[in-house]
């Protein structure tokens, strides 16, 4: 297992909060996490998983931000796009291809 930085955002219908970006910070925090989106109209959280590779980091991280975004208490907007990096790789977009 290798760990690897998941950045996932999920765009809606408002400019979000700083209250708001706050407490998904928060709730991101017990997993190595940061977020983002004060003013912007989606929100977003860099988290680390442990995983065999880049897909499965992403498959074990996105229930993680929804996780953390019902306890954050903010809108459960879709996800629009995932990236991952590894401790040894580059980016790699939600297509699997390095950036």
């Amino acid at each position: 297992m290798s760990k690897w930085s998941v950045s996932i955002k999920a765009e809606g219908d408002r400019p979000m909060e700083l209250e708001e970006i706050v407490e998904l910070a928060d709730a991101v925090a017990p997993l190595g996490g940061v977020a983002s989106g004060v003013g912007a109209m989606s929100y977003g959280a860099q988290i680390v998983v442990e995983a065999e590779n880049s897909d499965e980091a992403v498959e074990v991280a996105i229930p993680l931000f929804e996780q953390a975004v019902a306890t954050a208490g903010i809108p459960a907007w879709p996800v629009t796009k995932a990236e991952v990096i590894g401790e040894d790789e580059g980016f790699v977009d939600d297509d699997g291809i390095p950036t």
